[in-house]
Parts: structure tokens; C-alpha cells; sequence
């Protein structure tokens, strides 16, 4: 069938760089960190028996791979019925941009859906803190290609043929911020059935008055600090993780938002 170089051509073309972007994104994702550097699999996280052999482990990598290569082909696949429209002016600026835009939505997916709603594997496993690296992979993968494919997106826009909804970029950009951000903060509590606490308490309460407050709120310190004021407890079902800021608690690590991060550290 024979390409066209009129509106279709164009859609063709901005959907086939995003759609390869999406899928060299996750090229790089499963290259990178399920086999070069190892720090994951896809199923890493899956708590079943069966799941657990490496060779599972590998065989969902490989299937992962697949989907990838089958969201390339229909990317290649529009790029060929669309390949007239390069003729238009900034088109080829607007089909790069697309393509970082797609580079992006994969690195936000993965994080937010795969990573913190499913639960199935974190940028790195076996870490004290695994939400620093998932944040940190964002901030050097995730949002500088966002930011990049809306720039080149915005100023292709300026040119001939260029589509309206160019103007929206902006405020998808605060959507997908917003997004993420109650998504991290989802992220930062602590895992379910977590008992054992981190709990620091200000200076001066004292080592006697800590523990007192521990054992009042049905706790048990299983480490301590010099000071006794920084404390590893286990609060056991019935622990009661709130009540240890009436007593002079700073952060208690099952009780807040901000402080959850800090039940994920291994004591």
C-alpha cells in the first residue's frame, strides 16, 4: 500500500517514535539491569514458590524481551506507512521528540505500575532502601527525557502542520508530577506485616524514658544506640507505633509517610 505524507502520515510517524522509544526503553531497562548489572528480574519480587528458580526468572526476562520486540515491529511497522510525511518540516523533530516522550512513559511505568502498585521488582533488590534507587533512576533517566521530548516537542511546534494539542505537553508534565509524587509517598510506607521499627527520639529524653516508652506502647527494643535514644523495636501485632510520639518520638518508621522509607532498612 502505498504512504501517504498528509495527516495520517504524520500520526503514523509521531506514534511509531513513541512506540520505539517505549520499546528501546525497555531493551535498556532489561539489558542493563536484568543481565548486565543484575540487580533485578522481572519477577524478583513474586513471593511463589515456583517463581523462584532462576530459570523462571530468566524465561520472564525473555518473554518481557518479546513484548518489547512486538511493540518495535509495530512501531517499524507505522514509521513504513508513514515514512512520506517526512517531507513536512519539523516533522523529524516532532517523530524524535515522541521518541524521547516514549523513552519516558516506559521509565514512569515501570516505576509507578511495576514497582510500587505490583510490587514485582525495584530498580535494585536487596537494598536497605530500594525507593532511593527507584527515585533516583527517575531522576536521571526519567524525567530529563520528559523534560527534553516536550521541549523539542513545543518548539517543533511552531512549524507547519504542527498539531494543537502540542500546547498540552505542560500540563501533562504537571499530571504525570503530581501522579508520581502520591505514588512515591504510597511507595514509602512501610511493607505490609512490617512489626519492627526504627524509632529516634529527641535528644535528652534519655535511654530510661525511651525504653519505658517502648514497653508502654507493647514493644520490645531488640538494639539500641549509645545514646538509647535511637532504637530498633519490635512491635508485634498489638504494638501501638503512634503513642511513642507522645513520649518524645521523632520518627517512628511504621507510623508516618515520610519516615515508612526507613522500615524498609533491615535491622
Amino acid at each position: 500500500m502505498e504512504a501517504r505524507s498528509g495527516p495520517d502520515s504524520e500520526r503514523n510517524l509521531t506514534r511509531a517514535g513513541f512506540l520505539l522509544g517505549f520499546a528501546f526503553a525497555g531493551f535498556f531497562d532489561g539489558i542493563l539491569l536484568h543481565q548486565v548489572l543484575q540487580w533485578h528480574h522481572l519477577l524478583s519480587l513474586v513471593d511463589a514458590e515456583a517463581v523462584r528458580d532462576i530459570r523462571v526468572q530468566i524465561l520472564a526476562d525473555g518473554l518481557f524481551h518479546i513484548l518489547m520486540y512486538a511493540i518495535a515491529a509495530v512501531g517499524l511497522w507505522l514509521l513504513w506507512r508513514g515514512r512520506r510525511g517526512f517531507q513536512n518540516p519539523g516533522l523529524d523533530t516532532r517523530v524524535l521528540a515522541a521518541c524521547l516522550l516514549g523513552f519516558s512513559a516506559w521509565q514512569f511505568v515501570d516505576v509507578v505500575f511495576f514497582h510500587w502498585i505490583l510490587q514485582i521488582h525495584r530498580i535494585r533488590v536487596g537494598v536497605p532502601n530500594p525507593l532511593s534507587y527507584d527515585l533516583g533512576w527517575l531522576a536521571v533517566f526519567g524525567v530529563p527525557t520528559l523534560a527534553l521530548g516536550l521541549w523539542l516537542r513545543g518548539r517543533a511546534g511552531s512549524g507547519p502542520g504542527a498539531p494543537t494539542s502540542t500546547r498540552r505537553g505542560p500540563a501533562i508534565a504537571a499530571c504525570m508530577a503530581g501522579f508520581i509524587m502520591i505514588s512515591g509517598l504510597v511507595a514509602a510506607l512501610p511493607p505490609p506485616g512490617t512489626s519492627s521499627a526504627l524509632v529516634l527520639f529527641r535528644p535528652g529524653v534519655g535511654a530510661a524514658a525511651a525504653f519505658a516508652a517502648v514497653a508502654e506502647a507493647d514493644g520490645r527494643v531488640v538494639w539500641s544506640d549509645a545514646s538509647g535514644e535511637f532504637l530498633a523495636v519490635d512491635l508485634g501485632p498489638n504494638g501501638r507505633g503512634w503513642s511513642l510520639y507522645g513520649r518524645g518520638a521523632l520518627l517512628v518508621s511504621t507510623a508516618t509517610p515520610i519516615a515508612g522509607c526507613l522500615a524498609w532498612s533491615r535491622i
